[in-house]
């Protein structure tokens, strides 16, 4: 049995790995998931300075769910095109994710030229779908600069790119956005971001400090929508952009379904928080034995192959 899978021209020995933000904003945290069950790692989002992000307490976990106004913290472009260079020196056989945005459209162009004049040359994920930064909408719900920019990048990167998305909620959104997509030759599409923008609210006070305690949603509560929008974006896109799917993962039967709908790829990161990663080993356990009581051997036998009805 194998849980053997491709994006692009890059193969992998798993179908799971972290979601961006989760174990991942530095050098020890990813070599902790390299030395897990994970297949790869994608690094927290980078911009081009450092950012300390937004006020404490900027996280909140209420059972298996969580509530984020994080702001993008991190460590810059620099500090992430250094070690993903030292991680390919070390690890020649495995491709590994950059995660990149910035917060004004000539500034994504920026960091998109800096990536592209670097001696890394792997997976590099775009990110229009934070939530989380005061006073910036989201640039993937805004459907004429998400074509801009990707007008733009594609006039000179040349390296597989993948996009990370919001949640959609209206069939004319997938329609709108996959007609987009399906004018660039992008390798990937990473479906779904945190919902923003929930409130959880304890006794009788909001739990974050940011944003007066609004804040992306994460964990098992939004496993729903995000296997709604792997599927949409499944059945629109063009066969050769994979999809990524990200939202709600618990357990192996969570990594099954996100499969089922179209999912090449897993991304787990509420749960990944919660439990360290250890949690690919037993998601790998978990998925294996749900394979075997259905007959498959590969991820190929279900992937995309979710019935109509039951």
């Amino acid at each position: 049995m194998t849980l053997k899978t491709n994006i692009g021209n890059d193969s992998f020995d798993s179908c799971m790995m972290n979601a961006s933000g989760v174990w991942c904003s530095t050098v020890d945290e990813l070599e902790a998931l390299i030395d897990s069950k994970a297949a790869t790692f994608v690094t927290k989002t980078a911009t081009l300075a450092p950012r300390e992000g937004n006020p404490l307490p900027r996280v909140h976990h209420f059972g298996p769910n969580s509530i984020n106004s994080s702001g993008l913290p991190n460590e810059g472009i620099d500090y992430y095109l250094e070690a993903l260079a030292n991680f390919e020196a070390t690890h020649p056989n495995r491709a590994f994710f950059l995660s990149v945005t910035e917060l004004a459209e000539d500034q994504i162009e920026t960091i998109m030229q800096r990536v592209h004049q670097s001696d890394y040359h792997g997976l590099v994920e775009l990110n229009l779908s934070c939530p989380n930064v005061i006073g910036k909408p989201q640039v993937g719900y805004d459907f004429e600069t998400t074509a801009r920019i990707l007008d733009r990048t594609f006039s000179y990167f040349d390296q597989p790119l993948g996009v990370k998305l919001p949640p959609y909620f209206d069939l004319s959104h997938f329609d709108q956005m996959a007609e987009i997509l399906n004018r660039y030759p992008l390798t990937y599409v990473n479906s779904i971001n945190s919902i923003g923008n929930g409130l959880v609210i304890e006794q009788d006070a909001v739990t974050i400090a940011p944003k007066q305690g609004y804040g992306g949603l994460g964990g098992a509560i939004i496993k729903q929508t995000a296997l709604a929008n792997v599927r949409a974006f499944y059945t629109r896109l063009k066969s050769d952009i994979a999809i990524i799917g990200t939202g709600g993962v618990t357990s192996g039967r969570d990594v099954f379904e996100h499969l089922l709908c179209g999912a090449s790829m897993v991304q787990v990161g509420t749960a990944l928080l919660q439990e360290g990663p250890a949690i690919f080993a037993r998601l790998e356990e978990e998925l294996k034995a749900i394979m075997d009581e259905y007959g498959y051997t590969s991820i190929d036998d279900f992937k995309g192959k979710l019935k109509d009805t039951i």
